[in-house]
């Protein structure tokens, strides 16, 4: 018999981290989405999770908001200069299209992922009555199989010649360095106007101290899971492999920056932890 359709644990953490968000995190919130959580449709006991402490996964729980909030905020920016193909890789639990279905309603959103997470993905979707509307492509991607994200984004209805947003958060720290260059090179070659926003690991001795036991407690959950980190990057590493596969502009988006954007004047504190950050290159 074929296995059942799981969801991705990580998937699935982060998701729930966006819902403590609401739950914990003083107003006003960064991003607002419930709908994650539903499609996870955790155990009640949920919040007692070591995974959920509210204290000791702040930083983490606030970097896994605010990347979610700038990535949107770059798309609805693009949008309004025309881009109307939207690609998400190593989708996950993203919740975009449910949450913001006026402004999904005017793209066509690309999510790619494992077959599996896809297909249980697709089928909450419709226990839960969102359906899957004709703008939104579940693209199922077989890496073991030897299928390749552009073969099945192209079968898709991916319109090489148009340009896209692609985000790729929570990705590069799975891959080698050499499947990042590869990813690289591949967007780099897509058509003039498009942007990327990618996220990645910064190596241990780059993050700031009071992150340095959260992040090494995930990189060994990670290693367990059987899914470890790979890659670490430094800023100027990322930016560089960006430009030598063939992006016009590359740009860093720190942690402070962010924090600056998003986290300022608060009365709780709450700050993204640096060590994960962002990529931002256009083509």
């Amino acid at each position: 018999m074929p296995e059942a359709p799981t969801p991705d644990s990580t998937a699935v953490r982060t998701a729930l981290w966006r819902a403590l968000h609401l739950e914990v995190d003083a107003p006003p919130h960064v991003l607002e989405d419930e709908i994650g959580q539903r499609l996870a449709a955790p155990a009640a006991d949920w919040r007692t999770r070591g995974d959920m402490d509210p204290r000791g996964t702040s930083r983490f729980r606030a970097s896994i908001v605010v990347r979610a909030r700038f990535v949107e905020d770059l798309v609805i920016e693009q949008l309004e200069r025309g881009v109307r193909q939207y690609v998400l890789l190593g989708a996950g639990l993203d919740t975009f299209g449910q949450r913001r279905p006026d402004i999904a309603a005017r793209l066509r959103i690309f999510e790619v992922d494992q077959p599996a997470p896809q297909a249980w993905k697709r089928q909450r979707l419709i226990e839960l009555g969102f359906g899957i509307p004709d703008w939104l492509r579940l693209v199922a991607v077989d890496f073991e199989a030897g299928k390749s994200s552009w073969e099945e984004l192209l079968a898709a209805g991916f319109d090489p010649a148009r340009p896209a947003v692609v985000a790729s958060t929570g990705v590069s720290m799975y891959l080698t360095r050499e499947a990042n260059a590869a990813t690289l090179r591949q967007l780099a070659s897509l058509a003039p106007g498009s942007t990327l926003v990618m996220s990645f690991l910064q190596p241990m001795e780059l993050v700031d101290e009071e992150d340095r036991p959260g992040l090494e407690m995930s990189e060994r959950g990670a290693r367990v899971s059987g899914t470890p980190f790979i890659s670490f990057f430094s800023p100027q590493e990322v930016l560089a492999m960006a430009r030598d596969a063939g992006f016009k502009d590359a740009r860093h988006v720190s942690a402070a920056m962010l924090n600056q954007r998003y986290f300022a004047g608060r009365s709780d504190g709450l700050r993204t932890s640096n060590g994960e950050e962002l990529l931002v290159a256009a083509t």
